[in-house]
């Protein structure tokens, strides 16, 4: 209400009323939940004793290198995700990346006993992230006028990271609410903490369909 009435607002709320503009925020939001959430707790999960029945004694040097191919792959597809909306557009790579977000969450959620099942959701997780954040940026500008792009832009990252506060805090409680006598969450915890983080990045795809399109960007600048 403050900032609808002030003449010059921190934030303009009709730019964020935009259809382009809050339906890359809400996916911005649901992909918060679950970045922020799988980089907080795989790692847990990984160093976790396997005397517990599940986890793999990694260490913290070793529970990084799981998430390598996570920081490769997302380079990678973050390099090509330009070409990819040139060709077929930012909506498209966003959709595509929310996709692969959410078969890495299902993929985590049924199979986390072998070591190349981490390998593999990593990596498909960084396909995802690479695709999706690039493009939002892409569409973020497009959707705005040039004098509006640090705003919409810095909101736009903003309400991803309060996304990531929100899951985490959700994860937390779900991972936790079952422990084993010496105090460690059950297997079953870190199950359901991952197929939430599928559900609600499965409501991202749903949402990223409800973009407007916006024009492919010449790679050539004509």
């Amino acid at each position: 209400t403050v900032e609808l009435r002030s003449r010059q607002p921190l934030i303009d709320i009709n730019m964020m009323r935009a259809r382009a503009v809050w339906t890359n925020n809400l996916v911005a939001f649901l992909f918060g939940v679950g970045m922020y959430s799988v980089m907080a707790f795989l790692p847990e999960f990984l160093q976790t004793p396997s005397s517990a029945g599940y986890g793999f004694d990694a260490s913290i040097v070793q529970s990084g290198l799981f998430l390598l191919p996570l920081t490769a792959m997302m380079f990678v597809f973050g390099l090509l995700s330009g070409r990819i909306a040139a060709k077929f557009g930012s909506k498209l790579a966003v959709i595509v990346g929310s996709m692969f977000s959410c078969i890495s969450y299902v993929l985590l959620a049924a199979a986390h006993d072998r070591t190349w099942e981490i390998y593999l959701v990593s990596a498909l997780l960084g396909v995802g992230l690479g695709l999706a954040f690039s493009a939002m940026s892409n569409l973020i500008v497009q959707a705005v006028p040039p004098s509006q792009t640090g705003v919409a832009s810095g909101m736009n990252a903003n309400i991803r990271t309060i996304g990531g506060a929100v899951g985490a805090a959700v994860m937390a409680s779900i991972v936790t609410s079952s422990v084993l006598h010496g105090g460690l969450p059950t297997q079953s915890g870190y199950t359901r903490g991952f197929g939430f983080l599928a559900v609600v990045t499965l409501g991202a795809v749903v949402a990223a369909f409800f973009i407007p399109n916006a024009p492919s960007l010449d790679p050539h600048g004509t």
